[in-house]
């Protein structure tokens, strides 16, 4: 089969490696129909996250599967399925409160399983995916009827971004009437604009100075768009709202300076949600917090539990969180899709085996 390897910061290839086979009872195995660059792969790419050895890399596809493990039992051969970015199984307290991805079992693509097993990139033609049987959402659609619908780019968001963006607008306590500021306009960001409209903000403000990824936020659902950013950017925000501030933001990047933004951005007793992967060393401001009645919550989102509640939507067409992929490439030439994200070519690269 055909995965992604990184072996260095700008170094990804597309390497021929064993097709993977059931290694245990809980594994399925899946042939890939899509998956993705995440922007958090970027994190490794740019050296940022050094990489100390040679390894798959991608968490993020939907898939048939093709075969399972004698104790798989909610999903079946020639099931079309999203499989989460965390794995988890589903039985742990964790898992039981709804935060699967704080699992005690909790593996993901690329890294190991719990008997220590190597687990499979998700940016491959073919995947082991262990903890089958809690992680795969079965979608109870075919292959052919999603493919000609249009559907599967939207199904893949649901295994980080759209989920990811609706975790974060959860964790703000976004509801009807409130006005929502979003802190980065990476697909992460323009899902948390799709999430807060879906519950219910009357305004979402987007910060970008992108034209193209601020006509894409207008058109999800941002009713303004900010180009300053950090403190120039509250100041704009604070303007635009006529010398208020958001209810809540999102904070979707992950940096000391995006989180400073988001938090400046919100009222007295506002709220943040942070799903941004945490880099440069951030640490939140106590006094601050304390001094505003701030509230911050987020994390990694739990995003099998997400991707079951948003499932409906994405089915019906009410979301189209899959418009954040602009561009399409085979697995081939991932290391040009790593090089259009990169280079801010692209907002996010769709690959197809």
């Amino acid at each position: 089969m055909l995965t992604t390897v990184i072996h260095d910061a700008r170094d990804v290839r597309a390497e021929e490696r064993p097709d993977p086979v059931l290694l245990t009872e809980h594994d399925a195995v899946l042939r890939v129909v899509a998956s993705c660059v995440c922007g958090s792969d970027l994190w490794p790419y740019r050296g940022v996250t050094p990489t100390k050895r040679a390894h798959p890399i991608g968490h993020e596809l939907v898939g048939v599967v093709e075969e399972v493990g004698s104790a798989v039992t909610s999903v079946a051969p020639g099931d079309f399925v999203v499989a989460p970015f965390t794995l988890s199984c589903g039985e742990c307290q964790s898992c039981r409160a709804g935060f699967t991805s704080a699992c005690d079992l909790v593996t993901g693509f690329g890294s190991t399983d719990r008997d220590g097993h190597p687990v499979d990139g998700a940016q491959s033609s073919r995947v082991r995916v262990p903890l089958a049987q809690h992680s795969l959402l079965p979608v109870g659609r075919d292959e052919a009827d999603l493919e000609a619908a249009g559907l599967v780019p939207h199904l893949l968001t649901l295994a980080d971004v759209m989920s990811t963006g609706h975790h974060a607008a959860v964790s703000a306590s976004v509801g009807p009437g409130d006005t929502v500021a979003v802190v980065g306009d990476g697909a992460v960001g323009l899902c948390g604009v799709i999430a807060a409209r879906r519950l219910g903000a009357d305004r979402v403000v987007a910060f970008s100075r992108h034209p193209d990824r601020s006509a894409l936020a207008r058109e999800l659902g941002a009713t303004d768009v900010v180009a300053e950013r950090g403190d120039d950017g509250v100041a704009a925000l604070r303007e635009l709202l006529g010398g208020d501030l958001a209810d809540a933001a999102l904070e979707c990047v992950g940096t000391e300076e995006s989180m400073a933004q988001a938090l400046g951005s919100v009222r007295g007793g506002g709220r943040v949600g942070f799903v941004g992967v945490p880099h440069g060393g951030s640490q939140l401001p106590i006094r601050q917090l304390f001094g505003r009645n701030i509230t911050v919550g987020g994390g990694m989102a739990p995003a099998r539990d997400h991707m079951a509640e948003l499932l409906d939507d994405v089915l019906s067409g009410t979301i189209e969180p899959g418009r954040v992929f602009d561009v399409e490439m085979p697995l081939a030439d991932v290391a040009e899709a790593y090089a259009a994200m990169d280079e801010r070519r692209a907002t996010k690269v769709l690959l197809r085996p």
